[in-house]
């Protein structure tokens, strides 16, 4: 069995799959498979894609999750690694996420830059070893990028054993999935090692600013909500309310983004599924937040980012 499974799924990104993989292949750590899945691309990317050692599955379009899915389910890897085909990674990445495996962790945690015009901006994250999901959840939550599976490497037992899979069809699949993996782990490990690079660029998923697909957005994130909630609510063994807290922050700060009439429409509907309730309110200032996000989200976020 080799160490690490490498997922890249591919949709029309025959600028970016080169660098990718020739990231992914110059790696100092070199046990590793890499599972590249074409999820029905119309461009030449496969035939950059076939000139590397990979194992290539060929599928209609499904989709970002439905590829991950199938990559996972071709997976020999004792560890999943999902890598965006338009982003690549730092030649050490694997050997310093083998070197965090040491005390067997169902889930290892590294750090990401954002690339935008050559220009690099390093997000450093206070590292941490040997926690248990719930407690690794909670400091997970304060750093700069929480959800986006490309972060984690995640043991494959684990994660086939609890029948993770991304839900297919929607955006911000990551949160509706990689949340819940970190908090039902038993061991959580996070290295300060600086290896994904994110690239940002026009006309990703991320950056399409139609209003039709951000509406769509927020319906999804509240699919993904009331999955997250139902999972959570199932766990005993765990203090689950920094990560009840978290998702609903994430949905209430979704719907603002809409439009007056579209939000006042979603503000009823969170109402009636309390999801404030969930907000944390074991300190002064944090009764203070759920009490004015309460009262009126949008003025609340609109003075926060004003600040």
């Amino acid at each position: 069995m080799v160490k690490f499974s490498i997922i890249i799924p591919v949709y029309n990104v025959e600028k970016y799959i080169k660098k990718c993989l020739d990231s992914v292949f110059s790696q100092t750590y070199k046990d590793f498979e890499v599972i590249v899945v074409n999820d029905g691309t119309e461009d030449k990317s496969i035939d950059i894609v076939k000139k590397y050692k990979v194992k290539l599955i060929n599928q209609k379009n499904q989709g970002l999750s439905e590829a991950r899915n199938t990559g996972v389910k071709n997976a020999c890897g004792e560890y999943l690694i999902f890598l965006d085909s338009d982003d690549y990674l730092e030649k050490d990445l694997l050997k310093k996420v083998s070197e965090g495996l040491k005390n067997n962790p169902d889930v290892v945690r590294y750090q990401a830059k954002e690339v935008k015009d050559n220009e690099e901006k390093e997000f450093n994250e206070v590292p941490f070893s040997d926690k248990r999901g719930d407690a690794a959840f909670n400091i997970i939550s304060n750093y700069h990028y929480i959800e986006p599976a490309w972060l984690y490497a995640i043991k494959r037992d684990y994660y086939n054993k609890n029948n993770f899979k991304f839900k297919k069809g929607t955006y911000h699949e990551d949160f509706g999935l990689i949340p819940l993996v970190i908090l039902k782990s038993k061991v959580v490990n996070s290295i300060d090692y600086c290896g994904y690079c994110y690239v940002q660029r026009e006309g990703s998923i991320m950056n399409n600013s139609l209003y039709q697909k951000t509406v769509k957005k927020v319906d999804d994130l509240i699919i993904h909500y009331d999955f997250l909630s139902k999972e959570a609510d199932k766990i005993k063994d765990k203090d689950t309310k920094y990560f009840k807290s978290f998702i609903a922050n994430s949905l209430i700060l979704k719907i603002n983004t809409l439009n007056k009439e579209d939000y006042k429409k979603y503000l009823k509907i969170l109402k009636e599924k309390k999801v404030f309730d969930n907000l944390l309110d074991n300190t002064i200032s944090r009764k203070v937040k759920k009490g004015l996000i309460k009262v009126s989200p949008r003025v609340y976020y609109r003075v926060r980012g004003n600040k």
